[in-house]
């Protein structure tokens, strides 16, 4: 006996250890191709789901799931075992009272199917207050010094309080509901019994059955109520755990709008030539284009800059060269490739792309810039630094290259911010510059020491800027002038001052008519 005792405990542990391994494992498998499918993502996908909701799908959600099947896997190996095992001794009383047992087992499955059914709408709008309450956390946890700013500490606090007492409310009435799932079984197993003494008392009587077969049908009655209440008991877990398999499985199955062909073609040369061929783009919903018809050549060792009004188009049009966006018409190519037809990867290696917001990951100053060429040397890192201007702060800290970089890049100003994402992107050292307004934080020295540097080390690339400034572009080769989508002028600045209206008016509200070169206008004029 004592040998068997131990034998059921080795055999409990051994369970309990299989179960927590393998839940672990699924978590950890589940969590690798909600990352690799989100990493395929574009924006628009991510404008589907939202950020908040991406983060509670891969966390909260998945630990449901785990949760879940580690009682799944325990249970799965012993209540059945009991269950049989039960059935197999009841039969061979020959009692004649099965029909109470399976009464009873009815009895619960109803039970539980209503509880079940109460409680899973509830377990549904569960999750999406998690997401709206981590939606509302990192609202405000970003934008914390704006809100000091303005003061308004008390109202983002009601904003949390009102998405907190929310979930709050739904939380507590799954929980109410549920609360009476084991009070429910423990009073049908309860009365089980008295039915079964019951019965087994009239038959006592009758003489068709001795005590002792009844005591063992009520023992074995209880091991198979007991297997079901077992599983019955997933059923507290196992809706919510459902509504979380559903929203991992959406994100899964989401196909990326953005996918490279089937049989792609070969770069055969690597010039950099950048051509929007009557571009027509449209986001996903909208009813009308934001782009219309663009088309232009951006050739190596030239510059181009795109200029324009806010809200014309600009960044919508840089977008689409590393195809963070896909063109709703016309095609845009790359030495001669329609970039559709070239992989992702190829593509994306061509281009050093520097968003308007400068971006920083946790690391060191030296991660954060080789992390567009991980095999980027000491000397091109410094290289890249100083032609961005980064050089004279990096110096100045303790540990130079070697200096922390929080997360989001928290612990530098915006300026030096944007250096370090432009120093990333000259390390990297492509064929296809493209900077969305990333000279916009920086002062009007460092921008023109910076674009002097870079003339001189990207003479053989293709330099692709949005600008807001004139002075930042007044240089360049090719000047493209958008309005409300629309090219309305192309050319260099002399020419546009004279023949484009639009880019005459932006080049007036930001530099004088003698830094234009316009004397002769001021002079008629007066």
């Amino acid at each position: 006996m004592i040998g068997l005792a131990f034998l059921i405990m080795a055999a409990a542990v051994s369970v309990t250890l299989l179960s927590a391994r393998l839940a672990a494992k699924l978590s950890r498998i589940l969590r690798e191709k909600v990352f690799e499918k989100v990493m395929s993502f574009t924006n628009s996908e991510f404008d589907k789901f939202s950020t908040a909701s991406l983060i509670t799908r891969s966390t909260n959600d998945i630990q449901q799931i785990q949760m879940v099947s580690v009682m799944v896997l325990r249970m799965v190996a012993y209540a059945p075992i009991l269950g049989i095992g039960g059935v197999l001794k009841v039969m061979k009383t020959g009692a004649g009272m099965e029909w109470i047992i399976v009464l009873a087992i009815i009895v619960i499955l109803g039970y539980v199917m209503l509880l079940v059914s109460l409680a899973m709408p509830k377990f549904k709008l569960m999750q999406k207050l998690v997401d709206n309450i981590n939606l509302v956390s990192r609202e405000i946890l970003t934008g914390l010094s704006v809100i000091r700013a303005f003061g308004r500490e008390d109202k983002e606090e009601e904003r949390f309080d009102g998405a907190n007492k929310e979930l709050t409310k739904t939380t507590l009435f799954t929980n109410r509901v549920m609360t009476f799932m084991m009070p429910g079984m423990m009073m049908i197993m309860n009365v089980l019994t008295v039915g079964i003494v019951w019965v087994g008392a009239h038959k006592i009587d009758a003489g068709t059955m001795q005590v002792g077969a009844m005591t063992a049908f009520i023992t074995y009655a209880m091991m198979i109520v007991m297997s079901f209440l077992m599983l019955t008991m997933m059923s507290i877990m196992l809706p919510r755990a459902a509504v979380a398999a559903g929203r991992i499985d959406e994100v899964i199955q989401t196909e990326s709008s953005i996918q490279d062909v089937k049989n792609p073609e070969q770069l055969e040369v690597h010039n950099g030539v950048v051509r929007f061929d009557h571009v027509n783009f449209r986001y996903p919903g909208a009813e009308e284009d934001v782009l219309h018809d663009i088309d232009f050549v951006a050739e190596p060792g030239k510059t181009t800059a795109i200029i324009g009004s806010t809200g014309c188009g600009k960044s919508t049009l840089v977008n689409l060269i590393p195809r963070l966006y896909d063109v709703t018409g016309g095609k845009i190519t790359l030495d001669g490739k329609d970039i559709r037809n070239i992989t992702m990867k190829d593509l994306r290696d061509e281009i050093g792309f520097v968003p308007q917001k400068g971006v920083l990951f946790s690391g060191t100053i030296a991660s954060n810039l080789r992390f567009g060429k991980r095999d980027a040397t000491d000397e091109q890192v410094k290289e890249a630094a100083e032609i961005a201007q980064a050089a004279e702060f990096i110096e100045n800290k303790d540990d130079k290259y070697e200096s922390a970089i929080a997360q989001g890049g928290s612990n530098v100003s915006g300026g030096q911010k944007q250096r370090l994402a432009i120093a990333r992107a000259i390390a990297k050292q492509p064929k296809i510059y493209v900077f969305d307004d990333s000279f916009s934080a920086l002062d009007l020295k460092t921008d023109a020491a910076l674009r002097k540097a870079l003339a001189e080390k990207v003479k053989d690339s293709t330099v692709i800027i949005v600008a807001q400034r004139i002075s930042t572009i007044l240089h360049a080769e090719q000047i493209i002038v958008l309005e409300d989508g629309k090219i309305v002028g192309k050319g260099t600045h002399e020419e546009l001052l004279h023949n484009c209206d639009t880019y005459r008016q932006i080049a007036k509200s930001q530099l004088s008519a003698k830094e234009l070169g316009l004397e002769s206008e001021v002079a008629c004029n007066e």
